[in-house]
């Protein structure tokens, strides 16, 4: 389970900052985009996620936090 959940997690991070550039995204669309059920990623990903630090949830989306981009090796941009 363990390596499923950083592989899940992963393609949520790259989902984010490289699919849509670091940009606020739903629920839904993170759901299609990665072809993963919106329910199992709010119920199993997201509370492993926000726990580290690396993603927030907001009321217009999701996010990757600055720890996201460094734990993927990516420079962040600052806004």
């Amino acid at each position: 389970m363990q390596k499923v959940l950083i592989i899940s997690t992963i393609k949520i991070l790259e989902c984010l900052i490289k699919r849509y550039d670091g940009r606020a995204v739903g629920l839904e669309t993170i759901a299609v985009t990665i072809g993963e059920e919106s329910i199992t990623i709010e119920d199993v990903y997201e509370p492993y996620l926000v726990k580290r630090r690396i993603y927030r949830t907001y009321s217009r989306g999701r996010r990757a936090t600055p720890k996201a981009y460094q734990h993927l090796g990516i420079t962040y941009k600052v806004e």
